[in-house]
């Protein structure tokens, strides 16, 4: 089981850059593949970014490819969320998630078993 815990969020002007954490605890992190996923009010889950436990492959939205970057450090059992480039529209709450271990990676929610509580983040124009 992993448990997680998001943070980072804010409040920046577009154009500008946050940098998200999602700190983990659990035995089962270094196996797991770890994807960022945000809501905006009235919308949707959707998926943002993902890396995979084995061999760190990243994806990404097409929304954010270019922007935003995925890193992990499993030594410190935290994934890392680098958004530059902000635009009003990324303005969502943002989680991070952790499927079962050894798992292939997918961009779908439904895959993943484990979330944090959300981090808020609000880019003004």
């Amino acid at each position: 089981q992993v448990q997680l815990v998001e943070s980072g969020g804010g409040l920046v002007q577009a154009g500008g850059s946050l940098t998200l954490s999602c700190a983990a605890s659990g035995r089962a992190f270094s196996s797991s593949n770890i994807g960022w996923f945000r809501q905006a009010p009235g919308k949707v889950r959707e998926f943002v970014a993902l890396i995979s436990w084995s061999r760190g492959n990243t994806r990404y939205a097409d929304s954010v490819k270019g922007r935003f970057t995925v890193s992990r450090d499993n030594a410190k059992n935290t994934v890392y969320l680098q958004m530059n480039s902000m635009k009003p529209e990324d303005t969502a709450v943002y989680y991070c998630a952790a499927d079962r271990p050894f798992s292939i990676a997918t961009t779908g929610p439904s895959a993943y078993d484990y979330w944090g509580q959300g981090t808020q983040v609000t880019v003004s124009s």
